[in-house]
């Protein structure tokens, strides 16, 4: 035989062996191999400590409302559920709710039309001409920004070679 904690299989065979659910052929059989296999001796002696145990384990008595005050303890008990929508539920029943309607779409309506009323609608911009206009210069003005342009120009480049910290 094959040790049955080495296969899966197996396995159960101990267990049935210790709860005394095996028929009488696998039980001799599984016996010798007890007998031989140090690892499944140590488990059965184990599993029997186990069952013993539990058949020796007495219940505490129940008292007599025990039932009724499970029952007032499970009815006073909210679902995790109730608790996290609690803050979102109306503070009001259904009745007051009916009565209070006209009331709240009054006050929609009036918050509707502060809103319009703050945003009103803007006129569109007008369309800029597609003809750029153009000023009326006279040459004059045209000869004597082009002549301050280029002593400016003259300046900036005698600056710049004239300097000590020039790196041109």
């Amino acid at each position: 035989m094959n040790c049955p904690l080495e296969t899966r299989e197996n396995a159960q065979l101990l267990l049935d062996y210790c709860t005394r659910k095996l028929e009488p052929e696998s039980v001799a059989t599984l016996e010798r191999h007890i007998a031989i296999c140090g690892a499944c001796r140590e488990f059965a002696r184990s599993q029997r400590a186990v069952w013993e145990a539990l058949d020796a384990w007495q219940t505490a008595p129940v008292s007599a409302d025990f039932d009724s005050r499970l029952y007032r303890r499970i009815e006073g008990q909210v679902s995790w559920w109730d608790v996290l929508l609690r803050p979102f539920r109306p503070p009001f029943s259904t009745a007051t709710m009916w009565r209070s309607l006209p009331a709240a779409a009054a006050a929609c309506l009036l918050l509707m039309a502060g809103v319009l009323l703050e945003h009103r609608a803007v006129a569109p911009a007008p369309a800029p001409n597609d003809m750029a206009q153009v000023d009326s210069v006279q040459p004059e003005q045209v000869e004597r920004t082009l002549d301050a342009m280029e002593m400016l120009n003259e300046f900036s480049h005698h600056v710049r070679t004239d300097s000590p910290d020039s790196k041109l």
